[in-house]
């Protein structure tokens, strides 16, 4: 409880007495506020209602690493994967994959899960195409250090190699104060362009699955 005592005034004009302690409660059980001592270690709490989950947890924007700096942003991991890449430098691509990390690469039939499995994946993808072929970042977003947007080609010694316009999209978590990349999905120009016919197939195969709609489990 919470005590403010007002001012004492004695004077023969005025007839002022003393009032009790004006008593500041802690705790409202009709408004359901609660007073409490903030730490600014914790997530700021409000209480706003009497219901069965009144508190709404308010986290930190940013949680600081380890040494108190606040960790890189998405857009930068992004860019030192990409330059590890480049550099056929794994090492310091390690770092900057999460271990439960899952990637896509849609070329592929199956996603690569783990940071070991994904690093074997760019481990043969640099051992195919040498230093010559390079990821060059055309767009990248920033807003947003939790998912990460790309588009990207692949230059062969500074010019453009074919087929090779693509998009990726990251999502990142700050894990022991570092950003690292806990999930990541490439989508690659395909070297056939089928055109319209695309949308015949895509057509017929959505009038299939209205006729046979279980065939959906199928794929």
């Amino acid at each position: 409880m919470l005590m403010i005592k007002p001012s004492v005034f004695s004077s023969p004009l005025l007839n002022v007495t003393k009032s009790p302690p004006f008593q500041l409660p802690t705790s409202n059980a009709a408004t359901g506020i609660t007073l409490s001592t903030w730490n600014p270690q914790q997530a700021l709490q409000f209480r706003v209602s009497s219901s069965a989950n009144p508190t709404v947890e308010v986290a930190p924007s940013s949680p600081a690493n380890v040494d108190g700096e606040e960790p890189e942003s998405g857009a930068d991991i992004v860019r030192k994967f990409y330059d590890g890449i480049n550099r056929q430098d794994l090492a310091s691509v390690e770092e900057l994959i999460a271990d439960k990390c899952v990637y896509e690469d849609l070329v592929f039939p199956r996603p690569f899960v783990g940071r070991k499995d994904i690093l074997q994946f760019f481990r043969k993808f640099n051992d195919s195409v040498g230093k010559d072929l390079q990821f060059i970042i055309d767009d990248l977003s920033t807003k947003d250090s939790t998912a990460v947007g790309a588009t990207w080609h692949l230059e062969w010694n500074g010019k453009p190699f074919p087929f090779s316009k693509g998009c990726s999209f990251y999502r990142l978590e700050v894990i022991n104060g570092k950003r690292q990349i806990i999930y990541g999905r490439d989508s690659v120009e395909p070297a056939i362009k089928p055109g319209d016919s695309v949308l015949v197939a895509i057509r017929g195969v959505a009038w299939l699955l209205r006729q046979f709609p279980q065939l959906v489990d199928r794929f």
